[in-house]
């Protein structure tokens, strides 16, 4: 047998189940992110066995994405665990079976708290479904173990259903990067966004005349790479020319005999050095902007580098 041809078998059974998973989805997935979305509390994942495991790692991807999440192991929870959990949690109990016993357990309980219970479970008319306020199915018709035992495209489906559920989550709470750094502070992304401005800045600072031609424009662009050239009037910096500006100025002038006073924007955004990379992103992102000028301090006018979106998504 060739382990490749067979795995490759495996692989187009569980994304067959997984299409059909997909296309049962409805408004029911809505009304589920619209509650957790309007969570007072925090979301809590309860699971046991391999839905626990899968159900820890949906948790922990919450938290970390701007919804506060934590994972309670269910056979722990009737034996004082339950003590982390308040009225206005939602609880997202994950069964396959929707029969399972420590989580059937956790239902009166939880129904006292007053908590609002979500049900991830295979089998919709399950005891556990019935006994949710909403139920999230994460049914497949069959699992790609040979036997039909062991979990496999279940579990697969179980923890594509808790993706999906966080990427809404985080696309509903304009979740940025920026964000996620200082969630992750100690990972690669997080160092590389609370690092400062002037750890990546450009300090060759492209800039031209306002009585400079089109031309010169074109070519001092062209020497930085940047999509940018800062504007100076004798050693005043007074506007900013990008690509958009450029491409506007060809499209609207018949005579490209312009100089550059004709073309730039005379107001531009700055940052100074010392200012996070986090700090960049966030006037990046709210400006809709690619380029930022910096400065020595935020008093100064003087242009020192150039922080561009490129040296923070490259920097290693």
């Amino acid at each position: 047998m060739k382990y490749a041809d067979r795995a490759k078998t495996i692989f187009a059974e569980e994304i067959t189940e997984l299409t059909k998973l997909s296309e049962s989805l409805d408004d029911r997935f809505d009304r589920v992110v619209e509650r957790m979305f309007a969570c007072k509390g925090k979301i809590v994942v309860m699971g046991i066995g391999k839905t626990g495991i899968i159900g820890h790692k949906i948790a922990s991807s919450l938290a970390s994405t701007g919804s506060p999440a934590i994972f309670v192991n269910a056979a722990e929870a009737v034996h004082g665990d339950l003590g982390m959990i308040a009225k206005e949690d939602i609880i997202l109990l994950v069964s396959n079976s929707g029969a399972t016993d420590e989580i059937l357990n956790v239902i009166d309980p939880l129904r006292s708290l007053g908590c609002t219970m979500i049900a991830l479970t295979g089998d919709p008319d399950s005891q556990l479904a019935k006994a949710c306020d909403e139920v999230l199915s994460i049914h497949v018709d069959k699992e790609a173990c040979p036997l039909g035992l062991a979990p496999t495209t279940s579990t697969t489906a179980t923890t594509l259903m808790g993706d999906a559920l966080i990427v809404c989550l985080m696309e509903k709470r304009q979740f940025k990067a920026e964000n996620f750094a200082l969630y992750h502070p100690g990972g690669a992304l997080g160092r590389q966004l609370l690092a400062k401005v002037q750890n990546r800045m450009a300090t060759s600072v492209p800039q031209v005349q306002t009585t400079d031609s089109l031309r010169e424009v074109v070519r001092v662009m062209s020497e930085h790479h940047l999509g940018m050239t800062m504007v100076y009037s004798g050693t005043d910096c007074v506007g900013i020319i990008t690509d958009g500006d450029l491409r506007r100025a060809i499209e609207k002038y018949d005579d490209l005999h312009i100089t550059a006073a004709g073309i730039m924007t005379p107001s531009f955004k700055h940052i100074h050095k010392d200012a996070l990379l986090t700090d960049a992103l966030a006037i990046m992102d709210t400006y809709n902007i690619t380029n930022l000028a910096v400065t020595e301090t935020t008093e100064s006018k003087t242009i020192i580098g150039i922080i561009s979106i490129h040296h923070i998504i490259d920097f290693k």
